[in-house]
């Protein structure tokens, strides 16, 4: 009959009515959803463990009785609540620091949207400014003679353009007469505009290439060369510059009362001094410099200049606010990640050092020493589950 009051004692001891209710009370089951919230943020750990530690004391104060060092295990115990009570009080504070530097980092996080927004729409709103700045360096770099390529084009496109309307109706009868059907002016003149446009730079490009012979003084490399320029004049004066001289024969007959008679002669020498003319003035203006920067860009050898073959570089700058601001994040990447693992220990470590200090109680009561080294104060101090359970082990 002792036996049994003794039990009912203890267990009526181990299980407080009053514990339940705070329990429950802590849990803020009824409560509005606010402090519901609250009360399970503040108080359901710190509750749990309170409990947990109740229990494993009385059950360790009886179990004194069988210990021999009951010494070292009361103040393990003790410590052991200590522990217990800091953890909650820093729980308590953590919460705090830990919205603090939430806020922190979201106010962070908004100022690097923002200014990333920021610094694109400047770079939008100043890549013309740059595109143009870059263009005019080019132009005006003595290295790379932009401007001298610009033109070589230009007058190889006009010139394109002024002999597919020179041939156009003499090959829309010649391919006419070949196929048998009629051709229209659309259909003829983009091929045409393409053909006249490569017979042009090609020109321009064995003009360069017998002028680099010559200031090179090879001679088999200048007869060759020569060779392959009389056949591209004569092929041009004949095809070319030939009609062109023949479309402007109305107009030396209608000022000249009708006298103006060439022949065959007259029209291709006046032909091949077009020529002349022409080439030799665009030469020496500019296709000289632009012609053999054109032939390094299609050969893809690099563009010599200045004593020193530059290979292509794409435009540098376009967006270089962004592209600084990318840089410095990258940069303070390290930082970014210490602050993101303090951020993450201030969130995870209160609620786990509460709870490693109520599973101390069970393993002092189990063990007789604490499994856990609190407080923890850094992520890395989390163990995995087998080295605590290989610490458990030895100790035991």
């Amino acid at each position: 009959m002792e036996v049994n009051q003794l039990v009912q004692l203890f267990l009526s001891i181990l299980f407080l009515p009053m514990l339940s209710t705070i329990f429950f009370y802590s849990w803020g089951a009824g409560d509005p959803l606010e402090i519901s919230a609250l009360k399970k943020i503040f108080l359901v750990l710190p509750v749990g463990a309170i409990i947990l530690g109740y229990w494993t004391s009385i059950v360790g104060f009886v179990s004194v009785i069988f210990r021999s060092d009951r010494k070292a295990f009361l103040s393990a115990l003790l410590i052991t609540w200590w522990d217990l009570g800091r953890a909650i009080f820093s729980l308590w504070g953590g919460t705090f620091k830990f919205f603090f530097h939430f806020v922190i980092a979201i106010l962070n996080f908004l100022r690097i949207i923002v200014l990333g927004v920021w610094m694109l729409i400047q770079d939008i709103l100043l890549t013309p400014i740059r595109l143009l700045k870059n263009v005019g360096y080019g132009v005006l770099n003595p290295e790379i003679p932009w401007l001298a390529v610009g033109l070589t084009l230009f007058w190889g496109v006009l010139e394109a353009v002024i002999f597919t309307f020179v041939m156009t109706p003499l090959v829309i009868d010649t391919l006419s007469n070949m196929t048998g059907q009629p051709l229209t002016e659309a259909f003829v003149r983009i091929p045409l505009f393409l053909f006249m446009l490569f017979i042009i730079l090609g020109s321009y490009a064995v003009l360069s290439t017998w002028a680099s012979a010559v200031a090179t003084k090879n001679i088999p490399a200048i007869l060759k060369i020569t060779i392959i320029e009389l056949v591209s004049m004569f092929i041009e004066i004949i095809f070319l510059y030939r009609e062109f001289v023949d479309a402007l024969v109305p107009w030396f007959a209608q000022h000249s009362g009708g006298k103006a008679n060439f022949g065959i002669a007259g029209t291709l020498i006046i032909a091949g001094l077009t020529w002349l003319g022409v080439r030799a003035l665009s030469w020496f203006l500019f296709a000289a410099a632009g012609t053999p920067t054109l032939m390094a860009i299609i050969q893809g050898t690099g563009i010599e200049g200045g004593g020193t073959k530059l290979k292509s570089n794409p435009m540098q700058g376009s967006f270089i606010l962004t592209g600084n601001l990318i840089g410095q994040i990258k940069s303070e990447a390290k930082w970014i990640q210490e602050y993101s693992n303090d951020l993450l220990g201030s969130f995870i470590l209160p609620p786990l050092n509460v709870i490693a200090a109520g599973l101390n109680f069970l393993m002092l009561l189990l063990i007789g020493q604490h499994l856990f080294d609190l407080p923890f104060k850094n992520i890395s101090e989390l163990k995995e589950a087998r080295e605590l359970l290989q610490k458990a082990s030895a100790k035991r």
